[in-house]
C-alpha cells in the first residue's frame, strides 16, 4: 500500500453515533486515533463529518452538548469539515434531511474530480450503496469502516470492510 494514495473519509454522523451506542453503550471515542488508524500510512485529504443540528430551543442542553462535539471534533480532526443538514419533525418526532445526500454527493463529486483514490465510508446504512457503485465504476476504491457486522448490503459492494472494535475505537480522553 502506497504513502501517496490519496484517502478522503465520510461519516454519517448520527448513524455512527447510534451505532457504537448499541455496540459499545457509548459513543466517546477519539476520533483522530480512528482516522489515523484507518488511513495510516496513506495520504489523508479532508475528513467529512455529516450530522444534523438539534434545535436549541426545544433541546437546549442537548444543543449545548451537539455544540461542544462539532468544536471538539474540529479541534482535534485533522483536515476536518462538517456538513450540517437539518432535523425535520415528522409524525411528532425528528427525522434528519438532506445528510446522506450531502454525504453522497460529496463522495461522488470528488472521485468525479479525481481528487481522492480510497474513500472511507463510516456509515451502515444501504442507501449509500449507489453512490459506492458510481465510486468504484470511476476506479475508486471504497473501504467500508463500521463497529456493527449488520450493514450487509453495503459490506457485499465495498471494496474491503474494516470492523470498527477496540483496535480502532478509544475513548476520548
Amino acid at each position: 500500500m502506497s504513502n501517496f494514495q490519496r484517502v478522503m473519509v465520510f461519516i454519517d454522523g448520527s448513524n455512527f453515533y447510534f451505532s457504537l451506542k448499541k455496540v459499545r453503550g457509548s459513543a466517546k471515542i477519539d476520533f483522530q486515533y480512528l482516522i489515523k488508524k484507518l488511513v495510516g500510512i496513506r495520504n489523508l485529504i479532508r475528513v467529512y463529518y455529516y450530522n444534523a443540528p438539534v434545535n436549541q430551543f426545544e433541546v437546549p442542553e442537548q444543543y449545548k452538548n451537539q455544540q461542544a462535539f462539532f468544536v471538539m471534533l474540529k479541534k482535534s480532526v485533522d483536515y476536518l469539515e462538517i456538513k450540517l443538514g437539518k432535523l425535520v419533525k415528522r409524525e411528532g418526532r425528528n427525522v434528519e434531511k438532506g445528510v446522506d445526500v450531502k454525504l453522497a454527493v460529496d463522495m461522488v463529486v470528488h472521485a468525479a474530480q479525481d481528487n481522492y483514490d480510497t474513500a472511507i465510508l463510516i456509515s451502515g446504512d444501504g442507501d449509500f450503496s449507489d453512490a459506492v457503485n458510481f465510486v468504484k465504476n470511476k476506479g475508486k476504491h471504497v473501504e467500508l469502516a463500521f463497529p456493527d457486522q449488520q450493514c450487509y448490503n453495503l459490506k457485499q459492494i465495498c471494496d474491503k470492510f474494516i470492523l470498527l472494535n477496540d483496535e480502532y475505537l478509544r475513548e476520548f480522553s
